[in-house]
Parts: C-alpha cells; sequence; structure tokens
C-alpha cells in the first residue's frame, strides 16, 4: 500500500519538524492523509480537527497558525476541494502566515484525461506560495517535510504557505485498523543549518521623529517596539494589533489626532519611522503623503512594505530593535513628544467624557474593548469593526492581544481563524468582534462536529444590516444614495438568533451598553453569538461626533 505508507511517513515527517495542528476535509483520494492524521492524533502527537468546508477548514488552519506562528497544515482532496482553500492562502501569503497546504491528487497520468475529479493542481496558488512541490508515493517524506517547514518559517525570505501536491494512487486505505506499522522511510530527519541575522544602525537625527506602528508578522512583539520608542522619546502612532501591555510613548486616539489640520500644521514630523505593515487610517496615509517628509520602513520580514510609494530607506527591525538608535535624544524631540503625548491625552479625556453615542460601532468597540478581563484575546473582523477600534478606543488592557487578517483584509473566514485563535489559546478568554455580513460570509465555520475540539469563544456582532463601511466611503455621499442599498447597502434579513439555534449555540440580542459589559463579563463557555444591533447611518454620525470632540479637546493647543 505505497498511498498509504508514503501519507504515514510524511504526517510522521511534518509532525516530526513541529507541526501541531492538522485540519482534514473528508474526500476519497485523501483517504490515505486522513488516516495518516487520524493515527497521529490518537498516539497524543496531533491535534486534529474535521471540518466539512474547505474554505472554512482552510481560515481555521490560518487561526491556529496566525498568533502561534507554528505551521498548521491543512488536508483536502482532489478538484474543486483545493480551490476553495484559494482565499485563505492568499491572505496566508499577504499576511506572512506559515501555513501547509496538503492536496492529495489523482495520478499524473490522468491529467487532462477527463477522470473523475482531477484537474491541474499543481500551479493554483500561483504567484502565492513559499514552496510548491508536485509529488507522488516515490518523494523522500523527511526531505519534502524539511522543504516545507522551512519554507512555511520562512527560513530562506518571509514566512507563508507552501503547497504539497500529492499523487496517490490506489489502494487508498489500509488493510485493517489499528493500521499496522509502515514500512520504515529511507531518508532521514535533516540537519539544523546556520541562522543569520542581518544587522543595521539607524540614527536619530535632528528633532521631529514619529513612529507608526501597524501590524506586525509576530503580534507578540508589539510590547518590544513600543519599549525601545519610548526609550528613545519617540511618540507612536500605533494600529491596534500585537499584545497589549504598558504603552506611556502611544498616543491615545492617535489616527483621530491626526485628522486635526491645525495640531499637523504645527507638529508635523520631519521623518517617520514605520513598523509592519499600515492597512487601516485615511488620516495615516495623508499624512505620509506630506510633502518634505523623510519615510523610512523597520521591516520585520525580508521585505518592507510600501503601499503609499513613500519609502526613502529601509532597516531590519530586529536588529534595530536589538542595536538602538545611534545619538542621544534632543531636547527638541523630547518636547515635540510630549505635545503629541499631551494631544493625545487631551482628546482621550474629551472622548471619555462626551463618548459616541450608543448604539453605534463605535460606541460597541469601545465598551467591548474596555470590558476585555486579563489576558483576553480579540480577533476583528474587518471593513467596520476593525476601524471602529483604531479610531475610537484610546487604549487596550495591559496584558490583552487583538488580532486580525489584514494580509488582504477581506471578509473570507473570519468565524473560522477566530475559532483556529481561540483554539491556540488556552486559558484565555477569547472574543471576536465582527459585522453581520462578515458573520454571515463565513457561518459554515460555525459547522463544528460533536466530537472536535471546540474552543471558549464569544462572538460580538455588530448587526447593521448590510454593508455599513460603504456609508463612511464615497459611495454613501448623499448625491450617490439611489443606487447605494442595492448595490452597496447589500442587507440580507437575516434573523441571527435563529441561525445560531440551528448550530445548537446560544444567542444574546443586547439592547445597551450595560447588558454587552455583562455578556462580556461572563466568562466564555463554548461559542456563543452576543448580536448588537446599530442604525447604519449611526457610523457617520459616531465619527463625526469624534472628530468634533477631538477639535474642541485641541484648541488651547499653542503651536510649536
Amino acid at each position: 500500500m505505497p498511498a498509504v505508507d508514503f501519507a504515514t511517513h510524511l504526517i510522521d515527517a511534518l509532525v516530526g519538524m513541529g507541526v501541531r495542528e492538522a485540519v482534514l476535509c473528508p474526500g476519497s483520494r485523501s483517504a490515505p492523509l486522513a488516516y495518516a492524521a487520524y493515527a497521529a492524533e490518537q498516539a497524543g502527537r496531533l491535534r486534529l480537527h474535521v471540518r466539512v468546508d474547505e474554505r472554512s477548514a482552510a481560515f481555521l488552519a490560518l487561526g491556529l497558525a496566525k498568533t502561534s506562528r507554528v505551521p498548521a497544515a491543512v488536508i483536502t482532496t482532489s478538484g474543486t476541494a483545493v480551490a476553495n482553500l484559494h482565499p485563505a492562502v492568499l491572505e496566508a501569503h499577504h499576511g506572512k502566515v506559515p501555513l501547509i497546504v496538503l492536496s492529495a491528487d489523482r495520478p499524473a497520468a490522468l491529467r487532462g484525461s477527463g477522470a473523475n475529479q482531477t484537474t491541474i493542481q499543481p500551479g493554483i496558488f500561483p504567484g502565492a506560495v513559499r514552496l510548491e512541490a508536485d509529488l507522488d508515493e516515490t518523494a523522500a517524506p523527511w526531505d519534502v517535510a524539511g522543504e516545507a517547514w522551512r519554507a512555511a518559517t520562512g527560513a530562506a525570505g518571509d514566512p507563508g504557505p507552501v503547497h504539497l501536491n500529492i499523487c496517490l494512487s490506489e489502494p487508498l486505505v489500509p488493510a485493517q485498523w489499528p493500521m499496522p506499522p509502515a514500512e520504515p522511510s529511507a531518508d532521514t530527519p535533516p540537519q539544523d543549518g546556520e541562522n543569520t541575522c542581518p544587522t543595521t544602525d539607524l540614527t536619530l537625527d535632528g528633532d521631529r521623529t514619529l513612529v507608526i506602528l501597524g501590524d506586525l508578522v509576530d503580534p507578540r512583539i508589539r510590547p518590544a517596539v513600543v519599549d525601545w520608542a519610548a526609550r528613545h522619546s519617540l511618540p507612536v502612532i500605533a494600529e491596534p494589533f500585537g499584545e497589549h501591555g504598558p504603552e506611556p510613548g502611544v498616543i491615545p486616539h492617535g489616527p483621530l489626532l491626526l485628522t486635526d489640520q491645525r495640531f499637523l500644521d504645527s507638529f508635523a514630523p520631519q521623518r517617520v519611522l514605520v513598523a509592519g505593515r499600515l492597512t487601516l487610517s485615511r488620516p495615516v496615509t495623508a499624512l505620509l503623503r506630506r510633502p518634505g517628509l523623510r519615510v523610512e520602513a523597520l521591516a520585520d520580514t525580508s521585505a518592507h512594505a510600501d503601499p503609499v510609494g513613500v519609502v526613502n530607506a529601509g532597516h531590519e527591525l530586529y536588529a534595530v530593535l536589538a542595536a538602538g538608535l545611534r545619538a542621544g535624544t534632543s531636547a527638541g524631540q523630547s518636547a515635540w513628544a510630549d505635545a503629541w503625548r499631551d494631544s493625545g491625552v487631551a482628546i482621550a479625556e474629551a472622548v471619555a467624557a462626551d463618548p459616541p453615542p450608543w448604539p453605534s460601532g463605535l460606541a460597541v468597540a469601545a465598551t467591548l474593548v474596555a470590558t476585555l478581563p486579563e489576558r483576553a484575546i480579540l480577533f476583528t473582523g474587518p471593513s467596520n469593526p476593525v476601524r471602529d477600534i483604531d479610531f475610537g478606543v484610546a487604549q487596550a488592557p495591559a496584558g490583552s492581544t487583538i488580532v486580525a487578517s489584514r494580509g488582504l483584509a477581506g471578509i473570507d473566514g473570519c468565524v473560522s481563524t477566530a475559532v483556529g485563535i481561540a483554539l491556540c489559546a488556552p486559558g484565555r478568554p477569547a472574543y471576536a468582534l465582527l459585522g453581520d455580513l462578515t458573520f454571515l460570509h463565513d457561518s459554515n465555520g460555525l459547522l463544528i462536529g460533536p466530537d472536535e475540539p471546540r474552543p471558549d469563544l464569544t462572538i460580538v456582532v455588530v448587526n447593521d444590516a448590510g454593508g455599513g463601511i460603504f456609508g463612511l466611503l464615497e459611495p454613501g455621499r448623499p448625491p450617490l444614495r439611489k443606487p447605494f442599498e442595492r448595490i452597496f447597502g447589500t442587507a440580507t434579513g437575516t434573523d441571527l438568533g435563529t441561525l445560531a439555534r440551528a448550530h445548537g449555540i446560544p444567542h444574546a440580542l443586547v439592547a445597551g451598553p450595560e447588558e454587552l459589559t455583562a455578556a462580556i463579563a461572563e466568562p466564555p463557555h463554548g461559542i456563543r453569538i452576543v448580536e448588537v444591533r446599530v442604525e447604519r447611518d449611526s457610523h457617520a454620525a459616531a465619527h463625526a461626533h469624534l472628530r468634533e470632540v477631538a477639535a474642541a479637546a485641541l484648541r488651547d493647543v499653542r503651536p510649536a
């Protein structure tokens, strides 16, 4: 049984390299891999998750790997099953998440023959994988596993997805269960190679240097970046992602501060250091485009991001953190940094005294984050929820972690990703903040069989009956209101409570901040859904309210 033996050795080799999570979708051609993964789980060497929807399965694997930074495997049969992995593979590619795709295939000789469930699977993820291999049972499992592990973890570049397409011949099932031991494999585990780390010097020359912190590949290093900036009196405008600790140098409501043109005209930076990838804020983008500004990237992978096309130089982030900055902090830099910090604090105090109105997405996000328990982990969906945290929340609680899929920032697979993140955070209270369309787009993420590992996860759904984000963008402007509802609003009318009951999942509809606070304060036990209904027009009104509050708080700030 070459197929069963090869699959057994390959799964054994992947586990030997460090894989601890595998997501399996049922299928006939992938049966050898299924039996091998099940046997590894029975031996206590692997945690197996079975899902019936390949798209959701791939996003579950992505969630399992996103914060752990350990490659997770997703196993599918041949045909359209493989194509359904593409959205998650793209997110893993752009988000630099280690992922190992194991796709079963018919023998290569059957390609182009019209054989059932046979298509050209090699190359199905063009440009999105770090390694691609088209294999059969004659391949050396340890060689394959070693190459896949090194490519996925970024040994020769950025971490990301790899694709192992495995042509399997019948028989596809073992003769009995438990399976007899496989024939010994001829190849051996690879030897560890040397790792090299580039170094760099970064000079603190001149005044008015600002740090903008985006989405980091490894969210665990946020405290190190914040501490490094604070030691050099560099104020920080930070997207909310990563592990939150004491953050004395982070400007409260930084993106909101950047909306005040009078403040920027008086306190504009001369240089900006960008760490991580920026994907959220138009005010941040506008700042980076200011004439005469020098922008330098601190890259946490082999290549730095430059979506605005303004980066003048790049540095290796980890080397910068290790080496620090040459030259001491000037008095002018310290005074200027204090002005930024004091202005952010003034806005935070004003917003606390006059918060965004309830119910609105901004109010829900602020209430949720303020109520997070110690060591909570929060996954936030795209569109409005993540921007509501970025724009309307002064600071997350110390010890909390906020995570999002910002590689392509799609609404695909967010329920499954949140489930994966929660499963990899045992003992930590886990939450997700999603819009209604994002939630519905991956409602199959709730399809979890009775024998599968289930997370403790509270999903807060801001239900604005459709695409509320578009009301804040150009399509929501008054001259374009007539076609808005049909082609952008896209309300579904779905009863989320009924949907939850169909999956046997508790659902609560909350009407006020006190009810939401009570729901969040209840320790998560299994998956549950907390729904908050808001009017779609409330988004624009709440954002305008915050801008007015910020402008009033900054009226007494003296120009530099």
